[in-house]
């Protein structure tokens, strides 16, 4: 079964008011178990399309995933990437910059990541943290190398080197999806509840997510924006409701799905070389 998912993105141009989009919508599984056979159905397909990706090693995948805390970022990326070979997909996990990073430009360490042709690079977090965590803070900016807060038009620079960023590794064969996974405030307050109240989720929860959880109505104004400014049609962002973890799951792979179908990808076909020695292989095999 295919998902209707074109509501998610963000049409290039339109401002975002993220109170009008929703965070839950009717389920399309019609069970838990359903909801299994449509992800494994999903992680199939998947698995082939990446097989196919890393043969042709044409093209590149870069998926990014933004949220609030307790959005479903892991949960995502570990359920909808469960059956894809290891050699051609990269996650990476970005946390506070390290004084080497600090020192360069702001899109200096994720640019080192970006996926070679043939791969899925997969950013948990990312440079958009520049735009949305350093803007709820601006005195991070202090210990950045480059222009401070005090210059005018910070975010609006940073947006466009963001925009010119990704239109030049769109035009060099990375395709690239973004998802800000929307959860709503007492669906958030609800996963802390319930990682208070589960031993093995303790580790994930500290005072620092309630200080963080003060700046909501900061950070939504700071998505808002950032959405706005730099979801284009080639390098679209998706808000996907994300109050339902399975719905949230469902979607983003569908959307994957559809992002490399839309490579119009092929196996490589034989050269009438490469077909000759092949005839001998087979001939020298057969002896």
């Amino acid at each position: 079964m295919k998902i209707d998912v074109s509501k998610f993105q963000v049409p290039e141009g339109e401002t975002v008011h993220l109170h009008k989009w929703p965070t839950l919508v009717k389920p399309v599984y019609r069970s838990k178990k359903d909801y299994q056979a449509l992800l494994a159905d999903h992680a199939a397909r998947l698995c082939e399309q990446q097989k196919l990706l890393y043969a042709s090693n044409s093209d590149a995948l870069l998926v990014i995933f933004q949220a609030m805390d307790a959005a479903g970022k892991d949960g995502a990326i570990a359920h909808v990437m469960l059956g894809v070979n290891p050699q051609g997909c990269r996650v990476y996990s970005y946390k506070h910059p390290s004084a080497e990073e600090l020192a360069h430009d702001f899109l200096w360490r994720t640019t080192r990541d970006m996926p070679e042709r043939g791969q899925i690079g997969i950013f948990n977090r990312s440079y958009y943290e520049e735009v949305l965590i350093v803007r709820v803070h601006p005195n991070l900016l202090i210990s950045e190398a480059g222009p401070g807060p005090e210059r005018k038009h910070v975010w609006r620079d940073r947006f466009h080197s963001i925009r010119d960023t990704e239109a030049h590794f769109t035009r060099n064969g990375t395709r690239i999806i973004k998802f800000f996974l929307h959860l709503s405030k007492d669906e958030q307050r609800k996963r802390f509840l319930a990682r208070i109240d589960d031993p093995d989720k303790n580790w994930k929860f500290s005072l620092a997510d309630i200080e963080e959880r003060k700046f909501w109505d900061k950070y939504m104004e700071a998505y808002e924006e950032c959405l706005s400014a730099t979801s284009t049609k080639e390098a679209p962002w998706y808000v996907v409701p994300a109050d339902d973890k399975k719905n949230a799951r469902l979607f983003v792979s569908q959307i994957i799905l559809d992002a490399i179908d839309g490579l119009k990808l092929a196996y490589p076909r034989a050269t009438q070389k490469q077909k000759r020695e092949l005839a001998l292989i087979r001939k020298h095999l057969k002896k």
